[in-house]
């Protein structure tokens, strides 16, 4: 199966509008050291490169809409293509990670 429609890249702008709405985790898969970076309001982090990557992410609920950052957009497609390969379906990567989020947060 396609991995790309399993999930979808999306601007700040869009995952800010989807953060709005109801039934939505923000997921934060950088690293603790990454925090100093900033975060967007509200997150659950799960690090990426944590060897229990995946069984953090199989505790979650697959009914909710998930909005995945890292912080250039790369880690969060990776783990938007693993989560959708475990059976989550509403899964939104921020391409350009947490910097986007802060520009665009600075825009505003």
């Amino acid at each position: 199966m396609n991995r790309l429609m399993e999930y979808q890249n999306i601007n700040a702008e869009t995952f800010a509008e989807l953060r709005a709405k109801e039934n939505h985790v923000v997921l934060d898969v950088r690293t603790p050291g990454e925090l100093a970076e900033g975060s967007i309001p509200g997150y659950t982090m799960i690090n990426f490169f944590d060897p229990g990557f995946r069984e953090e992410v199989a505790k979650l609920d697959k009914a909710k809409t998930y909005l995945i950052y890292c912080r250039s957009g790369n880690r969060s497609g990776q783990a938007c293509a693993l989560m959708a390969d475990m059976g989550f379906s509403n899964l939104y990567n921020l391409q350009g990670g947490i910097g986007a989020w802060i520009e665009a947060v600075s825009l505003s």
